[in-house]
């Protein structure tokens, strides 16, 4: 079996399926004390890469949409009545 990455370098999927695991062998028993402990510690620093990953994602998500609001904002409407009233004027001619 391979050696994890470091938690700090581990993406939010690899991070997740790790903490499952950790659950898991929590949950069926049969630790010592001290393996248990260190299961427990390893699940709280996975549990934080999750929860910042997705605070991340989060983060990126209320950036577009705050784009998308403030260029919606942007766009009143008032050059479509312009063009609208041109074209009206063209047919008059």
């Amino acid at each position: 079996m391979s050696t994890p990455p470091p938690i700090g370098e581990m993406g939010y999927e690899q991070a997740r399926d790790e903490l499952i695991a950790v659950v898991r062998r929590l949950e069926a028993g049969g630790s010592t004390l001290e393996e248990s402990l260190a299961l427990w510690e390893r699940g709280e620093e996975l549990a934080a890469v999750c929860r910042r990953r997705l605070e991340g994602a989060r983060a990126r998500l209320d950036a577009v949409l705050a784009e998308d609001a403030a260029g919606e904002a942007g766009d009143t409407g008032e050059g479509e009545e312009e063009e609208e009233a041109e074209e009206g004027e063209e047919e008059d001619a």
